[in-house]
Parts: C-alpha cells; structure tokens; sequence
C-alpha cells in the first residue's frame, strides 16, 4: 500500500485482498524531480537505526539500477518526526503508534509537478510485532516507501504480488518466507525512465543535504478547505491552504477508514 508545493503521502497497507492486473504505467501523475541531465543524483538521508540500515542500503542499490538516477546515501538532516530537507529524501524508522500504516512517504512538489523534496518513514510499532518482524516485509514497504519519493504509484492496490515492491503484496504469516515483491522490476525501470525522459531548465535537487527543511509538516497553520474520498479500504484526503499549498493523503486502510495520522 501513499502530491506551487504540493504534498503527497502514500501509505503501504497492512493487509492483502483479491487479485488484479499491473496497471500498465505506475507514474503518480508525472511528479518528478526537476533536473538539467540523467542519469541525476538524488541524496537519501540516513535517519534509520538496526536492521533498517542494510534494508535501506538494499532499497539505494536497487533504485541505483535505474538507467535515470542514483541514489547516494548521505547523513540524515532529520528529526524523529522526519521533517523534510530541500532537494533530498530523508528515510526514517520509529514507533510512530496504532496508526494504521506500516509506512508513509510524503512529498511537496512546485509548479504543479516538480518534486522539491521528500520522506519516507518505517513505522516500528507494527514492524516489531511478530507478523511484520521479517526482512522480506521490511524490504518490501522501504522499496516502495522510497520509489514514491521520485513519483511511482502502486502498481496494484489489490494484495496480489506483480513480483515488483510497489504492489501491495504483504509478507507476513505464510508468506513471511517469500521474497517475491521485495525489489523493483523491469516494468518499474521502465516507468521511471517515461517520467524522467524529458529535460528540465532548472534542478530541484540539492548540491548538499545542508538547506533548512521545508513546511512538510505545515504546523503553522490550518486548511481553509478540506476534501475526503472514502472508497471502500481505501481513502483520499485533500487539504488546501490559503498560501496556495495542499497537502494530499492517500491511505489504504487494514480494516476500513479510520482517522488519518500521520506523526510527521
């Protein structure tokens, strides 16, 4: 199982139902990181502690394989709540509570289109549990967590494998064993390589991890409007501010709709 500065959050499901067909391109409406060449060098923050350190290095080395972008793991500029940086993604693991999501991935974009920075989060509160405490469900939410930072949806939302990390296929009770749907695929290469074919004028990403982070979070204020689509497991919420800005979530719920959370 989650976008000028618009935020996308995408939100990895906790459980599986019936099966359904890879769509046949998984772009997350052309949202991109603005650059001047490819392949481009995007920087990933290191925020993650134990065994989320190797699944993150695991997560770099597969996206790296990408014809369009690699990934360079640098230190993490966060904080627990994993506040965004400009021009980089910052990845991050804690006990963000019962919140229904075992990870999140968060953008803001300009211009309508252009990903300006962004953050994925591990949600440890389910992960030590004995149902979701294996590598291969581990690798399987950070690939996809970290694939939405640079514009990749789901490939499915129905709890069958495509055999590509960013279907919603879980990895737990009998299939705690399995590693199918644990890396990207071709098809996923393939995607990237259709959002990233054009050129931009300018960059979005950062030279260095050093820039203040951004207004992810939008503490400060409040929307003056707010939207909420309920389809069955699955939800979408749409938050405008005044500013220009909205927040989007998208979350496919375990056990149906329930208040959204979302610690960062």
């Amino acid at each position: 199982m989650n976008r000028l500065l618009t935020i996308l959050v995408a939100a990895a499901a906790l459980s599986a139902v019936a099966a359904a067909p890879a769509s046949a391109s998984h772009s997350w409406n052309g949202y991109h990181w603005a650059r001047t060449a490819n392949p481009f060098t995007l920087k990933v923050g290191d925020n993650v502690s134990g065994v989320w350190d190797g699944v993150l290095d695991t997560a770099d080395g597969d996206w790296t394989t990408s014809t369009v972008m690699d990934l360079t793991k640098v230190a993490g500029t966060s904080n627990k709540r994993c506040s965004m940086t400009s021009g980089t993604v910052q990845v991050c693991n804690g006990t963000y509570g019962s919140t229904g999501w075992l990870g999140l991935a968060t953008i803001n974009l300009s211009g309508g289109t252009h990903i300006t920075q962004g953050s994925a989060k591990m949600n440890d509160t389910y992960f030590k549990t004995a149902a979701y405490n294996n590598l291969n469900e581990q690798r399987h939410v950070m690939c996809q967590e970290v694939g939405h930072t640079f514009g990749l949806g789901h490939t499915s939302e129905d709890g069958s494998s495509q055999n590509t990390c960013m279907d919603y296929f879980s990895n737990t009770g009998a299939n705690s064993a399995n590693p199918i749907s644990t890396h990207p695929n071709q098809h996923d290469y393939d995607t990237l390589a259709g959002v990233y074919a054009h050129l931009d004028a300018a960059t979005t990403l950062a030279a260095s991890p050093t820039s203040a982070a951004g207004a992810a979070g939008r503490a400060d204020t409040q929307p003056y409007r707010t939207e909420r689509t309920d389809r069955g497991k699955h939800t979408v919420l749409r938050e405008y501010f005044a500013d220009g800005t909205a927040r989007i979530t998208d979350v496919l719920w375990r056990d149906g709709p329930r208040t959204i959370v979302d610690p960062g």
